[in-house]
């Protein structure tokens, strides 16, 4: 069900122009209004979910298959050698939009985009205790 006040779901509606570039019974991607790199575009579901903690698993299955081609075309399009898919889900993870959306961010050698990975390591033991909380966590879902 659309939520009236989210712009993905007028997007979809055809309430606010977008530059589409792939329009599926399930999916909607378009060119992002604001690009971190030309062909920077959204995925997202026609379906209203917030994020991949509320879409089923056949859903974003049915999202996802979308991804390869998209991927090929978008990077084709721009002469890109490289390409960033990215999910934020909630706030904190940089989400802005709440309606799931990937972005595919095509990437040349040298474009200044940059990416933080602060790589880290686990202390003694705290890997083996999170690996239990993981699973435990999986086993009641």
């Amino acid at each position: 069900m659309p939520v009236l006040d989210c712009i993905f779901c007028r997007i979809v509606a055809g309430d606010i122009p977008a530059l589409l570039v792939l329009d599926a019974p399930d999916a909607l991607a378009f060119l992002d209004v604001g690009p971190l790199a030309p062909g920077h575009c959204l995925l997202i579901p026609k379906t209203h979910y917030e994020s991949v903690l509320d879409i089923p698993a056949e859903r974003i299955a049915g999202l996802t298959r979308h991804l390869p081609v998209l991927a090929r075309a978008v990077m084709e399009s721009v002469d890109a050698t490289g390409l960033n898919v990215l999910q934020n889900t909630g706030a904190a993870s940089g989400q802005a939009v709440f309606h799931l959306h990937f972005h595919l961010i095509p990437r040349i050698d040298g474009d200044r985009l940059g990416y933080r990975w602060n790589a880290g390591a686990y202390d003694a033991g705290e890997g083996e205790r999170i690996q239990a909380a993981v699973r435990g966590a999986l086993g009641r879902q």
